[in-house]
């Protein structure tokens, strides 16, 4: 027996945070969770699986229009054609509330109830699967509590939208533990809500297949949904499948002792090309850390926008026009000894710039200050994006992009 756990799909979600310049792809981006999709449908075909499960969050929001229900349903016909059901727990994304449009599901797809845990025993494979969809974005109940005792002799799977006791980025919605879901006696519980594959407990298997496709910089490397296959005498064995379509990627360049800026461009290059060999053939995403400290400083920061753009034309040089830049960091910090001996004004101010980030008490009235623009931020930016500015290390951040921008200008170049 075979059965595919996927989650997290966010179906016609935009990918966000890619810098509008030449030469990006923005239908192909924003077409990805959709082809995704398509990737696991095909491969649900090609394995001949006997199910698949949907762990939540199979749309993002509520739909734009209906062509985003017609794409599904169409994908859903095709794996009715091989003879293969569909099952579906709503997630706080597509809670039982939040989407307001409705089309018939094929009769393949089990959508399973908002109000209470139901079970479904698939009779000839000997499997039952029990599973409650969310009624509204926020459950914040352990509805896991409620899920009925494993039935004997079938192979049991729980399907849930869950935190887990919490995870880092994502809300604490039905909370429940391990030790919970251990209690019910299942063979396999499949998980949704997490974006990050993992595997919480083995013997038996508690696992997060993770998203089908990373949507921003905070989802980077292979993402897509477990291939599971299990014995006669029940036996499981997980295969991480992607089905992705692109990756997003962190390229960290370390700059320091390099004297000119085109040997950072040239640096970068190395770099990118050594990132797009991990890639699988999948085109990149990438947000670039430039960080050092380093004499071409003050030529990387007294013109910004060449050198961020030199950076661009480079990185889709490498990559053939499957490497796009998310964002450029210019992390760069001058060789300041000459300034600490004069004690001048300029000292002064990197003196300031450079303690400010080790001084608890001028983070915090910092983070004071700009309170305020926390509240003036756009929803994207503080969530999708991860900026915090009453974070203390969202602030360490700016305070160091502060100190390139304005040693960049005032220091002479070499």
């Amino acid at each position: 027996m075979k059965f595919i756990h996927a989650a997290d799909i966010h179906l016609d979600s935009p990918l966000c945070g890619l810098a509008r310049y030449e030469g990006v792809p923005a239908e192909q981006m924003q077409s990805a969770t959709r082809r995704a999709f398509i990737n696991l449908v095909d491969l649900a075909c090609a394995e001949a699986v006997d199910f698949l499960l949907i762990a939540g969050d199979l749309y993002d929001v509520d739909w734009k229009d209906y062509n985003t229900g017609l794409f599904f349903n169409q994908q859903m016909t095709r794996l009715r054609e091989v003879n293969i059901p569909v099952f579906i727990v709503l997630g706080n994304h597509d809670a039982g509330s939040s989407i307001t449009k409705q089309l018939r599901l094929p009769d393949n797809v089990k959508e399973f109830s908002t109000h209470s845990p139901e079970t479904v025993i698939l009779e000839k494979i000997g499997v039952a699967i029990h599973g409650q969809s969310f009624a509204t974005k926020a459950v914040t109940d352990n509805i896991s509590l409620n899920y009925p005792p494993a039935i004997a002799g079938y192979y049991n799977i729980g399907l849930l939208h869950t935190a887990v006791n919490g995870r880092e980025g994502h809300d604490n919605y039905a909370p429940c533990s391990v030790q919970d879901l251990l209690t019910q006696g299942y063979d396999y519980w499949a998980l949704g809500h997490v974006h990050n594959r993992e595997i919480l407990h083995a013997d038996p298997y508690i696992v997060f297949s993770g998203n089908l496709q990373g949507r921003h910089v905070r989802e980077t490397g292979a993402k897509g949904c477990t291939l599971v296959t299990v014995n006669d005498e029940h036996k499981t064995t997980l295969t991480h499948c992607p089905v992705d379509v692109l990756r997003w990627g962190v390229c960290t360049v370390d700059v320091a002792h390099i004297a000119t800026a085109d040997e950072i461009v040239d640096k970068v290059r190395e770099t990118v090309l050594a990132t797009l060999q991990t890639a699988d053939g999948r085109p990149l995403a990438l947000r670039i850390m430039i960080e050092g400290t380093c004499p071409a400083h003050a030529e990387l920061h007294s013109n910004t926008e060449r050198w961020s753009n030199e950076i661009r034309s480079i990185a889709t040089d490498v990559g053939l026009g499957s490497v796009w830049v998310e964002k450029i960091y210019l992390n760069t910090r001058a060789i300041s000894t000459a300034l600490q001996q004069d004690e001048s004004p300029f000292d002064e101010l990197l003196h300031t710039l450079r303690t400010l980030p080790q001084s608890n008490d001028s983070l915090l009235a910092l983070s004071s200050e700009l309170r305020h623009l926390k509240q003036a931020l756009p929803l994207e930016a503080r969530t999708e994006y991860g900026f915090d500015p009453e974070n203390p290390d969202t602030i360490r951040q700016m305070l160091n992009r502060v100190e390139g921008f304005l040693m960049g200008r005032l220091l002479p170049q070499a």
